[in-house]
């Protein structure tokens, strides 16, 4: 397993290097620069600007001293934010961002999951259609619809819950309710339908039938059997999903004005600040990838027959 571990973090290599240069020369063919504003400045100061963050040499040389600066450990300054490095900005978004992502993905996996397994051994009765028909409306709507709505009824009309303006020295657990619930609600659609599908082959398998014809009562052949075997599909598409959220925060982070990665990134990409945009892409790049290999690592835990694969 070590050995597996190692060959994909060396073949990640590579892919940082794809994505990298990918977004690189997107980003410089994109009209506009961060230079240029609504009131011109004067071109000596231009050309000293475009001059010290290496923006008057050609594309190919500022991509190969981009990733020289990369391979130090430098990702360079902000070019908009005054003495401010990108590592400094990533640093300051980074736990609200965690926050955000990782209580969404656990709330998520925590109700998603147990209605999968309700709806799964009720299966064509009530409780099932309404888990499916839940599951419907939650794929359907997405955060940037549910979290304005959201905001509307109970921020403004009930006065339950701050609509948003969480500060960055500040953890308060109700700023964070809205935007957490808002972001888990399309996971806990699919997660809970992916539990039920895994739940409902499970049951129906020869190790369940084997554990229910040794007399084995009923809930220790669904809690200690059954539900670590439906787990699997979950555990493969959480690790992937946990990166996703975490990139999809950008939505919720400028919807309920968070001081997240997700929000600085969007501002970097509409002031065009190459560095940071490229330095959120490079983090967010490198967490779907450990995700990615954080998950299948956990499947050939949970599923024995995989570990000589």
């Amino acid at each position: 397993m070590l050995a597996q571990a190692a060959r994909r973090f060396l073949l990640a290599i590579p892919t940082l290097l794809i994505i990298v240069a990918s977004v690189f020369v997107l980003m410089h063919a994109a009209p506009g620069g961060p230079f240029t504003k609504e009131r011109q400045m004067p071109p000596e100061i231009e050309r000293r600007l475009l001059e010290k963050y290496h923006l008057d040499q050609p594309v190919g040389q500022q991509l190969l001293t981009y990733i020289g600066d990369l391979v130090q450990g430098d990702l360079g300054p902000s070019m908009t934010y005054k003495d401010k490095d990108v590592l400094d900005i990533i640093v300051e978004g980074a736990p609200t961002s965690a926050i955000l992502g990782l209580s969404a993905m656990l709330l998520a996996l925590f109700i998603g999951g147990g209605l999968g397994v309700m709806a799964a051994l009720r299966q064509n009765r009530a409780q099932d259609y309404v888990v499916m028909a839940l599951a419907i409306v939650g794929v359907c709507l997405p955060p940037l619809v549910v979290g304005p709505l959201a905001q509307l009824v109970f921020g403004v009309e009930l006065h339950w819950l701050p609509t948003g303006g969480l500060r960055r020295d500040e953890f308060d657990a109700l700023h964070l309710l809205l935007p957490i619930v808002t972001l888990s609600l399309p996971l806990i659609a699919v997660i809970s339908r992916l539990m039920r599908a895994s739940m409902i082959e499970t049951l129906r398998s020869n190790a369940i039938r084997t554990a229910r014809a040794k007399g084995l009562p009923e809930a220790q052949v669904i809690w200690r059997h059954a539900l670590p075997i439906a787990m699997l599909p979950v555990v493969s598409y959480a690790g992937p999903a946990l990166a996703g959220v975490m990139a999809g925060s950008f939505v919720i982070e400028t919807v309920f004005q968070l001081p997240g990665i997700g929000k600085q990134f969007v501002i970097a990409a509409t002031q065009r600040d190459y560095t940071v945009v490229m330095g959120v892409v490079l983090v967010y790049s490198v967490l779907i990838i450990f995700f990615n290999l954080a998950s299948d690592l956990t499947y050939r835990l949970l599923d024995p027959r995989t570990r000589a694969a």
